[in-house]
Parts: C-alpha cells; sequence; structure tokens
C-alpha cells in the first residue's frame, strides 16, 4: 500500500530539509480532491521547511490531486468489491496513506461495500456548500437575489417546466452530484402517494442532461451573452460553491449565480482518512500533517481557493458568492438524506461529524438512480412455490408472494419504455414437465407495460409445488443468452424463498458446468438472485453467480424485499459495447 495515486490534477513533492532535529526518512502519500490539493500542499511544505519530524525521523510528504472517484476504484478493487458507476481503477491507481477526498460519502460507500475498509481520524478539513447553478440571467428570472428557492420549487421545475435545461454530473461518480439526487428525492418524497411518480419523472429529466465529467457540464453553461445562446445553454447544474467562485474568476461572458435551495443540501466536507494499512510511523506523520490542517493559516488558505473552513467558516482571501452564508446550517435543517446522529447500526465514521449522510438513503438514492437511467434487457423470474404463501408478520400479514409483487410493480414503474422486460414464473412441473412457464417474452415495454402488469397481479403461488431453481436458472440463461442485445444490459433477475428441492432435475454440478460452457465474455448475461426469507441457501446461489457474474441479495425479513430489489438492479455493469 505504500504507492502513490498520480492522476488528474497532478503531484506535488516535497523533501525534507534535513537538520539537526531529525534524520532518516518517513514518507507520507497523500492523494486529494484537485481543488484541495494545491491547499494542502502549500501547508505540507511549510511543515516541511519547518522541520517536520516524528520520532526524531524527518518526514517526506507527497501529495497527488486525484479526482475521488479514481481513488475510490482502487480501494474497492483492493478490496474485491465494487461500487455502483465507478467502475475499475486505472492501471496507475494505487494507494495512498492518507485520502481527502471531496465528500464523506466516498468513505461510506466503501465501507458499507467492504466491512474491512476502516479508515481513521475521517474529520473534515474543508467545507464547500453544493449550489444550483444558473447563469446569472436565468436566476433572475426565477427571482434571485430576492427570492428563496426550495427544492420542491426546483423539482416543480425539472419535472412539469419548459424553460430550465438541468444538468448533472453522474451521481455514482460525482459527489455535488449526488448531493442533488438525494436533495431531490428528499423533495419528491413529500408528495405522499404520487413520490414514486415524482422521483422516477426528477430522474429522467435529470438523466436527459447528465454528463460523465464535470467539466464537459460546465462547458454547457452559456459561452455568449447573445439571448438565443442563454435560452439554448445549459441552465442549471449542481455544483459545488467553490466551482461557482472559480468558474467566474475565469471571467466567462455569462457569471453563474449560486443558488441556495432550502433546506440546505449536503455539502462537500473533505474528510481527512488514514487508510487501512498505513504503518505506525506513517500513520504518526499523517496525524502531524492533520494538526497543520486544523490552524487559521490553513483556513486562509482554503479561502483562496474558493473553500471554506470546516464549520462552514471562511478566512481571508475568500469571495462569497451573492446569498452565501457563513457556518452550517442548524441541526433542524439537517441536509435531506442525512441524519441529525450517528448511525445507530454504528456505520458512522470515527472522528466524522455528527450530522452526515445516512448510509442507507445514499444507497438507495443510487439504486434507484441505477435502475431508471441505465438501459437494459432483463428477464425477471418469480418463485410461485407453495412456501411463498407464508405470512410475513412485519408486512402487516401479507404473504411472501404479495410483497414480492408489489416489489416487482414498483420496480416496474420506475424503468422508461427504453427497457425490455419479460417475466417468468417456477415452482416444480408447472408447465407439463417444465419447472418454469413464460408468463410475458422479453420485449419493450414501450408495448408491453401493460400486459406485464397484469401478468403480475395475476401471478399465484402453487401450494404443492416445490422449488425448481436449477432447471430454471439454466433455461432463463440459455433464453437471455439467445436473443443478448449488444448496447443494453443483459440480465436475469431471479426472486425466490427457497433452495432446489426438485428431485427430478438437474444436479447442481450439473447446473454449474453446463453455465460453464455457455459464458460467453463477449456476449454477458447477469445473474441477480434475491433470497428471501430464512429457507434460502446462500452457499447454493453464490455457487451460480461466481460462474455467471452478477450478485446475490438475501434479506430474512421479506418485508425489506423492495429496498433490496433496487441494489439488485443497481448492481448491473455497465453494458459492453
Amino acid at each position: 500500500m505504500a504507492l502513490v495515486v498520480v492522476a488528474a490534477g497532478g503531484w506535488f513533492a516535497y523533501r525534507t530539509v534535513l537538520g539537526a532535529d531529525c534524520s532518516g526518512r518517513v514518507p507520507l502519500n497523500v492523494a486529494a480532491a484537485p481543488e484541495i490539493a494545491p491547499v494542502i500542499e502549500a501547508a505540507a511544505a511549510e511543515w516541511v521547511e519547518d522541520g517536520a519530524a516524528v520520532d526524531g525521523t524527518c518526514v517526506a510528504v507527497t501529495v497527488s490531486g486525484t479526482d475521488s472517484v479514481d481513488v475510490a476504484a482502487a480501494v474497492a478493487g483492493l478490496h474485491g468489491i465494487s461500487l455502483a458507476g465507478v467502475g475499475r481503477a486505472s492501471g496507475t491507481a494505487v494507494m495512498p496513506d492518507v485520502w481527502v477526498p471531496d465528500s464523506s460519502t466516498w468513505l461510506l460507500r466503501l465501507s458499507a461495500a467492504a466491512p474491512g475498509f476502516a479508515p481513521t481520524n475521517n474529520a473534515p478539513v474543508a467545507h464547500s456548500p453544493v449550489v444550483v447553478a444558473m447563469p446569472e440571467p436565468v436566476a433572475t428570472s426565477f427571482g434571485w437575489p430576492d427570492k428563496q428557492l426550495t427544492w420542491a420549487d426546483l423539482l416543480q421545475q425539472i419535472t412539469t417546466g419548459t424553460q430550465l435545461r438541468t444538468g448533472i454530473v453522474e451521481p455514482t461518480r460525482d459527489s455535488a452530484g449526488l448531493s442533488l439526487l438525494l436533495a431531490v428525492g428528499a423533495a419528491a418524497s413529500a408528495a405522499g402517494e404520487g413520490a414514486q411518480q415524482a422521483t422516477t419523472a426528477a430522474l429522467r429529466a435529470l438523466a436527459t442532461g447528465r454528463s460523465a465529467l464535470r467539466q464537459d457540464l460546465v462547458a454547457r453553461f452559456p459561452r455568449s451573452a447573445d439571448p438565443a445562446s442563454v435560452a439554448s445553454a445549459l441552465g442549471a447544474a449542481a455544483l459545488s460553491e467553490e466551482d461557482v467562485i472559480a468558474y467566474n474568476a475565469a471571467r466567462p461572458p455569462i457569471t453563474l449565480a449560486a443558488l441556495y435551495p432550502q433546506p440546505a443540501s449536503m455539502a462537500l466536507d473533505y474528510p481527512y482518512a488514514i487508510l487501512p494499512g498505513t504503518d505506525p510511523a506513517r500513520a504518526a506523520a499523517a496525524e502531524g500533517l492533520f494538526s497543520v490542517l486544523d490552524t487559521a493559516a490553513f483556513r486562509d488558505r482554503l479561502g483562496a481557493r474558493g473553500l471554506r473552513g470546516p464549520d462552514g467558516t471562511w478566512g481571508q482571501g475568500f469571495e462569497a458568492p451573492r446569498g452565501a452564508r457563513a457556518g452550517l446550517p442548524s441541526p433542524p435543517s439537517a441536509a435531506p438524506g442525512t441524519s441529525a446522529s450517528p448511525d445507530p447500526g454504528g456505520s458512522a465514521l470515527p472522528g466524522a461529524p455528527a450530522r452526515g449522510p445516512d448510509p442507507a438513503a445514499v444507497e438507495r438514492a443510487l439504486s434507484t438512480w441505477t435502475a431508471v437511467t441505465l438501459p437494459a434487457r432483463m428477464l425477471a423470474v418469480i418463485d410461485v412455490s407453495g412456501s411463498m404463501l407464508q405470512r410475513v408478520p412485519t408486512a402487516g400479514g401479507a404473504t411472501r408472494m404479495q410483497v414480492t409483487l408489489q416489489a416487482a410493480q414498483r420496480g416496474l414503474g420506475l424503468f422508461d419504455d427504453s427497457w425490455a422486460v419479460g417475466l417468468w414464473t417456477f415452482s416444480t412441473e408447472l408447465s407439463g414437465g417444465r419447472d418454469y412457464r413464460e408468463e410475458q417474452p422479453v420485449g419493450p415495454l414501450s408495448s408491453q407495460r401493460s400486459r406485464l402488469l397484469s401478468s403480475l397481479n395475476a401471478i399465484t403461488p402453487k401450494p404443492d409445488g416445490d422449488t425448481g431453481l436449477y432447471d430454471t436458472v439454466l433455461a432463463a440463461y440459455e433464453s437471455m443468452q439467445e436473443g443478448w442485445e449488444p448496447g443494453r444490459v443483459n440480465s436475469v433477475v431471479m426472486l425466490t424463498d427457497g433452495r432446489n428441492d426438485d428431485d427430478n432435475g438437474i444436479s447442481q454440478e450439473k447446473l454449474l458446468s453446463d453455465l460453464q460452457a455457455l459464458v460467453d465474455p463477449r456476449r454477458p448475461i447477469q445473474v441477480v438472485i434475491i433470497g428471501i426469507g430464512d429457507g434460502v441457501s446462500r452457499d447454493e446461489l453464490d455457487a451460480i453467480t461466481k460462474v455467471t457474474g452478477g450478485g446475490v441479495f438475501v434479506t430474512e425479513d421479506p418485508a425489506k424485499i423492495g429496498d433490496i430489489f433496487l441494489q439488485a438492479i443497481a448492481l448491473r455493469p455497465a453494458a459492453p459495447g
């Protein structure tokens, strides 16, 4: 792990000035978000020049300006996990000793997926609110600077308005985009029974204006003061306050207004994370550097770069956008998708501020985004064995079948007409001698959404049916491979509450052997299996997805299948080719 990430933003290295007070060398490698890396670099240089040492050994600091998503990919690869939308690390991406990403959400996402990832310190060293950036003429049309915009106002404009061209950087890879996603989702949830429809409409509207990179999004703002240029250019985007300050400092033809919708959204907090595996000497050096970042001088350096101190106040040189307020929002105004206290389940990071993003809310928002925005070709396969008639106490006495179908119906509502979806059911001897039955072939939702809903509503369990898992998995995989389509994520999503108990079916050995022979890396089919209740065998299901690719999600409480279903859909990889 004694390696350095070298990526966008360049790198800065300082060697200690050897003096009488220290000897030798303790190297400390720091990867920081590009906008804060020069500030940390300057502070580290001064610290080293003043004789930085650990137990008499000189400290040498290397600072790299690295996009947070690139370090996240490297960490994920080290722990053998994947994060939705992040992808794999580049061949040159390696691990630092200290990581200062732009947001604690990166640490939370990684900690939730990899229990062995437990960074220390994690205290914020800077702060930058996430704002809605608008060209000033557009902002004026919305009442800026006199009118206070709310997220509900913005949601209405996104979903029903025609004059606002909105944009977002892919929120699975960008913290400001994720903040917008959480805020819009919270505003949509206030719609009561129409919450899912409002959320789906908002996400689909945002997806039409998304960009993979922040610089590409910013480049879509108006390039001239001509009214036609302003009208056709990007009208609103989620950016950090620092982004707006930096953009305006370049003196563009149309400056950006920073709008601060209420309630306050999740801000960028720049946590100082000492990564696990850092040896004691380097960890001690890391704590020494951290103490340098907790000073008035460092706050002034932040201010000169358009960043605030961790308490939300700013130092000298900070040019506050119009409408900016110093300090953090008061506790009653906690940002949408955040919690007012550390997560009771223990997922809060040590050293992190008490009010921070809720890991469950982050996961739910990203899962929903992925489900809504990635084109796919999917075969849903639902268990209708007799055990699906069991009652679920935590779901008001509804049966496992009922809660499963409710989750499937809600999921179907998220998918737009670009999806192709089919539906099978399975048990034992469900259709003649076969354990499975095709309820609807895989086809475009644009033409068969109503038929799929009707088929879901008509599903009933077979009271004396067992679970013909192996035969069904093989047949579903073969069927999806025959109709495989490029440019889409091709997947089988199976929902079951049992293990294979078909005495007349193929064996596990036969299933795995046949699947291995069928797998074609050029035409991947991902198998995602959702286990419901305590009757499933995790090992049995894992053995299948290890061959095909995909994943297994198990919830002992069937009432939680809705969130599990979203996570399963979000697991889908990017479509090949």
